[in-house]
């Protein structure tokens, strides 16, 4: 046995770097690097090769560690971004920041536009190596090209990694796409960045919203762009303009002839027909809009936080919220009862809280999920809701119908990079059908593609 193999022995101890080649090529290039050192320290191999995000910063700075930098450092968010999947995770023990207990990373890889196998596209994964928000101060993002492999196996085709989620909850919990399979390296215990202690939030690449008829959406970017699809028109946008935080929701007037938009610091911009009742602009949230919907009169709105805090304007009444309420997730969705009297709110994870008119008909919360949860919509008698998730799949609870799903369809028929996963922003429900609309890039303007179902009865003759 040479003296890389019985050393790459010694990382799967320590680090549980997957694979005896990936292990071994690690190995062997510390060897390569310092000889010395790594033959004294053998567990630093995977950090010590001094691999910089860019060639202008110094071996000794965080952007040359050779791991890769948190996603809320990218986005805000400790979540996976747009365009990314969770490809695998590890466990560091004795963490100072989860009470000296574990704590648990997620890889977020890119997304290959086609899988040809177990492996690699890092040249069509859509990312760019280098240091997080180029400075040496961040660790790279979008630079290395490796896998550990237990979340979304489904997916055989992976990009590098663009950048790492961390929780105190075990991964499997946090995404029921990764299996149970623990691998350690307890060299990362310390890494972190003050964003990880923001409250969570989930941040996509944009807010959704269905016509009331059931016939058209919009999707919005951060930005403020506005995406019509179907009948609904455009009626305005904040494109350009300076704001005070992200797009991060849209709510439709019942005659769809207007809308509003909301920022993460709860400011509302009406257009069309919509009128302005208030906003929270100035004032001191606990934690970022993430969602909103008006009343059946469409007189006002509702604004809901990522914590479950509830803010009511206008003819909107309050009916109670998750505001001060422990979270397993945080909410990520809200949807009006018919009768103006009441709401829904659906958190990552799949759990539903049903305040006012609105009742509660059921959750997933709990049960194995192939992807998080990315809005509720309420059926058409406010009797049931279904809740889809970021890859297609639909779950309905109460009296409404179960059409199947993107997730469902026979895998020729599913046709989206990484099948789906992270491409659905809108459930819009029908009287006797609904439709998924995904986008398969972040534009501008996006790719949009919608999936009804049942499938429409076909026009050949």
């Amino acid at each position: 046995m040479t003296v890389i193999e019985r050393l790459a022995g010694a990382l799967e101890r320590r680090t549980s770097r997957r694979g005896f080649l990936v292990r071994a090529a690690v190995v062997g290039s510390a060897v390569a690097v310092g000889p010395v050192d790594y033959l004294v320290h053998p567990g630093t191999a995977y950090a010590y090769v001094c691999r910089c995000g860019d060639p202008g910063c110094s071996c000794g700075s965080s952007c040359c560690d050779g791991y890769t930098e948190f996603c809320c450092t990218l986005t805000g968010s400790n979540t996976c971004p747009p365009g990314t999947f969770a490809g695998g995770w590890w466990r560091a023990d004795g963490s100072a920041f989860c009470g000296g207990g574990p704590r648990y990373y997620i890889d977020c890889h890119g997304e290959c536009p086609t899988q040809t196998g177990p492996g690699f596209c890092a040249a069509a994964d859509g990312l760019t190596c280098g240091c997080a928000n180029g400075s040496c101060d961040n660790r790279q993002a979008g630079c290395i090209t490796f896998r550990y492999g237990q979340c979304h196996q489904e997916i055989p085709t992976a990009g590098r990694i663009a950048c790492r989620v961390v929780t105190c909850t075990p991964a499997y919990l946090l995404d029921n796409a990764c299996s149970t399979q623990a691998l350690v390296n307890d060299f990362t215990a310390a890494h972190n960045r003050p964003c990880l202690q923001a409250p969570p939030v989930v941040r996509r690449a944009f807010a959704s919203a269905a016509t009331p008829d059931g016939t058209g959406a919009w999707l919005v970017s951060p930005d403020g762009e506005v995406y019509p699809w179907g009948t609904a028109a455009v009626h305005g946008g904040l494109a350009g303009l300076p704001l005070p935080g992200p797009v991060t929701a849209i709510a439709p007037t019942p005659d769809a002839s207007g809308y509003w938009l909301a920022t993460a610091d709860g400011s509302v911009y009406p257009f069309g027909s919509a009128a302005s009742h208030g906003s929270m602009a100035g004032r001191r949230l606990s934690a970022p809009i993430v969602a909103m919907a008006a009343p059946s009169d469409g007189k006002g709105y509702w604004l809901l936080g990522a914590d479950g805090g509830v803010f009511a304007f206008g003819s909107a009444s309050f009916h109670g919220s998750m505001g001060g309420v422990s979270l397993l997730q945080p909410i990520v969705g809200m949807a009006a009862a018919p009768d103006g009297q009441g709401y829904w709110m659906v958190a990552s994870d799949g759990g539903v809280f049903a305040f006012g008119s609105a009742s509660f008909h059921g959750s997933a919360g709990g049960q194995p999920l192939t992807a998080l949860i990315a809005g509720i919509v309420a059926g058409p008698s406010g009797a049931g809701y279904w809740l889809w998730g970021e890859d297609g799949e639909v779950h309905p609870f109460g009296p409404v119908a179960d059409r199947s799903d993107y997730f469902h369809l026979p895998a020729a028929e599913r046709e989206l990079p990484s099948d789906g996963v992270d491409a659905f922003y809108a459930l819009v429900a029908g009287a006797d059908s609904y439709t998924l609309i995904a986008a398969s890039s972040s534009g501008p303007p996006p790719t949009l593609h919608a999936y009804q179902f049942p499938a429409a009865p076909s026009s050949a003759g």
